[in-house]
């Protein structure tokens, strides 16, 4: 039998891998339209900052690896135009070449929402999505030395795109044409990102559309995502609200034997009990392994997401998961939120100040989200509300939390504890 993978790097990878292991008789090809096949996507705006010197370091695997090692045969500039599911076959544009299969996982990613502006295609203006886009990105920087870049966006990469440009030197502006950053209708969270980029000297310009690129010299569009999804769509593949790929907890989608994975498809939110649509490198990897394992025959099930992120804006932590009080407030609940500052460990052990939000519904006493943002130790306790949003505990339960206590690592009073006694005392 036959597995087929349209597309490599997380989903289509861990997708091919895990039915390797299940199955080791299995015949298993994976088709990548790109050149590189495995790459650390997240590392791209440290590259294009200079952390990370050399692009070769985000590079993970190679085709050779997956067929030596794993016995996986990786094609590469294999583009995939059309899938046939009643004659279990897909053509490439190579010669209009076609390829067979038995089962097939569809992980054709997403590729970057482009702006409507004067001058959008002009040879200044880059994304930030690929391997070969921050190759390209650098050797510009590198040329022609520009020295006024403008981000269109204030999501993840704009926010950390603007962050390696001015480390770059560049007088940096980022626009985004709504009210607040991130996408999380969160206006503290959005002061605090305003006065850390003014901080560096970065103007943050919200409500502002895009018209033209004058008084620059570079433009990043950063202005998020949009699935891969027309080959899947016009062979029978439905989608979902969001655009994306509509898959079951066993990322099959509606047609028998084939599995959508990755930032093509949605994910159940656990919070809202409703699909959604937020790309993440970890969601696409999990997803992958489950959609791997069910085309190899076994029959596991993705639990969902809560929507948990975070970043780096010149060595502030910013991190969330679930839901701001905005949005669930569209979801129809009825929140209400507490936000406290706290050290993040003992003073003495040079302790930071950072700030935790913490969000539940009054009528439920549910913990709905959370956002946490300062200098020092914000990874460790996003988790904390991670794993509490994905167990569905209330604020009780959150308040109550046995968590680990000793001055060089957190205060006797953990701040997500704080933050959810504060909650308590309100729902």
């Amino acid at each position: 039998m036959r597995l087929l993978v349209i597309g490599g790097v997380a989903a289509g990878l861990s997708a091919a891998s895990r039915a390797r292991r299940i199955d080791p008789s299995l015949e298993i090809v994976v088709l990548e339209k790109g050149a590189d096949i495995s790459y650390g996507a997240c590392g791209l705006p440290y590259y294009l900052e200079g952390r990370v010197r050399d692009a070769g370091q985000l590079k993970v695997y190679t085709p050779e690896y997956f067929r030596t090692e794993r016995n996986i045969a990786v094609r590469t500039g294999a583009r995939v135009v059309s899938i046939s599911h009643a004659r279990r076959e897909v053509v490439l544009d190579r010669a209009a070449e076609r390829v067979h299969y038995d089962k097939l996982v569809i992980a054709t990613g997403a590729r970057p929402r482009t702006a409507d502006f004067e001058g959008a295609a002009s040879p200044q203006v880059f994304t930030l999505h690929t391997l070969e886009d921050a190759e390209r990105l650098k050797t510009y920087l590198r040329d022609k030395q520009p020295k006024h870049a403008l981000v269109i966006g204030a999501g993840y990469i704009g926010l950390e795109t603007a962050d390696a440009l001015r480390r770059n030197g560049l007088a940096v502006t980022v626009v985004e044409q709504s009210p607040d950053v991130l996408g999380r209708g969160d206006a503290e969270l959005t002061k605090a990102v305003r006065e850390r980029l003014e901080r560096f000297r970065v103007v943050l310009q919200l409500n502002t559309r895009v018209s033209d690129l004058q008084g620059y010299d570079l433009a990043i569009m950063a202005t998020g995502l949009r699935p891969n999804v027309e080959i899947a769509a016009e062979a029978g593949v439905q989608l979902g609200p969001a655009g994306a790929i509509r898959v079951d907890e066993h990322m099959e989608t509606n047609l028998p034997g084939v599995y959508a994975a990755g930032d093509c498809a949605e994910a159940p939110h656990l919070v809202t009990g409703r699909p959604a649509y937020i790309p993440l490198g970890t969601t696409a990897n999990k997803m992958g392994r489950v959609a791997g394992a069910n085309a190899a025959g076994r029959r596991e099930r993705f639990g969902g997401i809560v929507g948990t992120a975070i970043l780096n804006v010149f060595g502030m932590g910013v991190a969330f998961s679930g839901l701001s009080a905005g949005q669930a407030r569209r979801e129809g609940f009825s929140p209400v939120s507490a936000r406290i500052t706290a050290n993040s460990r003992a003073g003495y052990f040079d302790g930071r100040p950072m700030t935790v939000e913490l969000v539940a519904d009054s009528a439920t006493r549910r913990l709905l989200g959370g956002s946490i943002w300062g200098e020092d130790g914000v990874e460790g306790r996003i988790n904390v509300i991670a794993t509490a949003l994905y167990n569905r505990m209330r604020v009780e339960d959150l308040e109550q939390l046995d968590l680990a206590y000793a001055p060089p690592f957190a205060t006797v009073w953990d701040p997500v504890v704080i933050a959810a006694q504060q909650l308590s005392k309100m729902v």
